[in-house]
């Protein structure tokens, strides 16, 4: 049986560079009310080793570090009806996108988005892109591996050298 989901709000801190688009939190996400709760999820490992911080703080000090070094984070999906935990189970009929481009018109400083795995670039593409005005539309997006534990295909090293190499150029601190 599908239950309807809903995504937070989104991370922002003071004039993003990047934002860094997932689909939907899954199930661990959700119960704990935290961006990529999942243990085995490498989002925060990923980040921790880019920006300098240690992936075992604690979540407001993640989140701090994080949208200090120019990034922001939220989901393509406001809402969706999900049979399970993870992206497979999403019932495409349902999804109800995020005002992106609000969030885009309200933070002209986003130079990037960066897609947290394929259901977030497909997702972004089908309900986000058609409705974007020309100049928001003009935005670089790129997916790149999804943190997702589920998605095991490449190892943590081949993740996090994607992950740095589509970040440097926008975030000199990584360079």
């Amino acid at each position: 049986m599908s239950e309807r989901v809903h995504s937070f709000a989104p991370l922002l801190g003071q004039a993003p560079r990047v934002l860094i688009l997932g689909s939907m939190p899954g199930r661990c996400s959700l119960d704990a009310d935290r961006y990529y709760a999942h243990p085995r999820n490498a989002f925060w490992p990923i980040m921790g080793a880019l920006l300098g911080f240690e992936p075992a703080l604690e979540y407001p000090a993640r989140c701090r570090a994080l949208t200090a070094g120019g990034i922001a984070l939220w989901d393509v999906m406001a809402s969706c009806e999900r049979r399970g935990s993870l992206d497979a189970d999403i019932v495409a009929a349902s999804i109800v996108a995020n005002d992106i481009a609000g969030l885009l018109a309200a933070e002209p400083g986003i130079r990037v988005i960066l897609f947290n795995g394929g259901k977030a670039e497909e997702s972004f593409r089908r309900h986000v892109q058609p409705t974007l005005p020309a100049g928001l539309a003009s935005v670089p997006c790129h997916r790149l591996p999804s943190t997702s534990p589920a998605h095991a295909g490449l190892s943590l090293a081949a993740k996090h050298a994607l992950w740095r190499e589509a970040l440097a150029p926008y975030l000199p601190a990584i360079g």
